[in-house]
């Protein structure tokens, strides 16, 4: 098990401690799961996410390198801006999701996540041509995540850059530690993710709480993040995708560059789109007290098994339980479902995520 490089940081400040993705990562603090999810939908919050990967891609033709391996489309991106995207495996499986930075024809940057950073770097390194550089910075560079309507009044505060699009990058200098402040997150609200070497993220971190107190600033765990990513209908690899689990199947084909020649994986996403898939992912709303969780069968008004859950929660916003599922296509919106919830039936009604609006422009 890693520990992050604010580890003691975050014992200091009471942090409940678990492993997750190969790393020893805060779960919850003292206020609390609930508390620190209310802060990022209300105010702001910081996370410590700098278990993700940060892979760099370098040398003549990187863009086109990239580009054809990922499953979005980088021609709809400009230098500045970062994509949403896939690498597949020859099954249409996702291997992983990612965040691709556009830097230059010659650069391309991505975040994948903690678990499957080595595993991307290994498949790309596999196929890369000579001219080619990969460089894992896994273990060198930290992520600092500030989400919340309030996180561009924080970061204004430090004198970072905060005026530019969502979904765009800008580097930058912060007290001789060249960052990058990114407008991109995993809440659904405002909020940036700043990449800083390791040497920079402890003066960063009590730098941002220094200035942050004035706005109710929390720090925040994976419980929250994971409660704020579920309710909207975000992603999470191991559970909702898989390399068991194509894009089609997940509804994340709106990330994939269908017209590109060729990327990992192509022929057999195309040959299942127009198949159709055999399962579909769907949200779930509990209509009585309950909490879904992940691998929870899901039945018809018949009892007849339709499929399983794959993310499932308590919502602090909606004050009630909410899951994703995958589910068979006959499976409509409004449908009246039961989560068998330790063997108890729980009611649930079919909704099109996400749960509730992003605010993330």
């Amino acid at each position: 098990m890693t520990d992050v490089p604010l580890h003691s940081t975050h014992i200091a400040l009471g942090a409940k401690m678990g492993p997750f993705g190969g790393w020893e990562m805060p779960i919850e603090y003292s206020a609390g799961t609930v508390a620190e999810h209310t802060a990022v939908r209300n105010a702001v919050g910081i996370f410590d996410v700098s278990h993700m990967g940060k892979v760099r891609i370098v040398g003549e033709g990187a863009y086109a390198f990239a580009n054809s391996l990922f499953a979005n489309d980088m021609d709809r991106i400009q230098p500045g801006s970062a994509q949403y995207s896939m690498l597949c495996n020859e099954n249409g499986g996702i291997i992983d999701d990612l965040i691709v930075y556009l830097v230059s024809d010659t650069e391309v940057r991505f975040i994948p996540n903690a678990g499957n950073a080595s595993t991307v770097v290994a498949a790309l390194e596999a196929v890369k041509p000579s001219e080619i550089e990969i460089h894992n910075l896994h273990t060198e560079q930290g992520i600092l995540a500030i989400q919340g309507p309030k996180s561009a009044e924080l970061l204004n505060a430090l004198g970072l850059p905060t005026d530019h699009e969502y979904m765009a990058f800008v580097d930058a200098d912060w007290n001789g530690f060249d960052l990058s402040v990114c407008r991109t997150g995993y809440t659904g609200e405002h909020g940036y993710e700043i990449v800083i070497a390791n040497e920079g993220l402890q003066p960063l971190w009590d730098a941002l709480f220094a200035a942050g107190q004035s706005f109710g600033v929390l720090p925040c765990g994976l419980g929250a993040r994971d409660t704020l990513r579920t309710e909207m209908g975000y992603v999470l690899h191991g559970q909702d995708i898989s390399p068991d689990i194509s894009p089609v199947q997940a509804r994340t084909g709106w990330a994939v560059g269908w017209t590109k020649d060729a990327f990992a994986g192509r022929s057999a996403l195309v040959a299942e789109k127009a198949a159709g898939p055999k399962r579909l992912a769907f949200g779930l709303v509990a209509t009585d007290r309950g909490i879904p969780r992940s691998h929870m069968v899901v039945k018809n008004s018949a009892g007849d098994v339709v499929g399983e859950t794959t993310s499932g929660t308590f919502s602090p916003t909606l004050q009630k339980g909410i899951a994703l599922a995958l589910l068979d296509p006959s499976v409509s919106y409004g449908d009246a479902l039961v989560v068998d919830v330790r063997g108890r039936d729980l009611n649930v009604e079919v909704v099109k995520p996400p749960f509730l609006a992003a605010s993330t422009k």
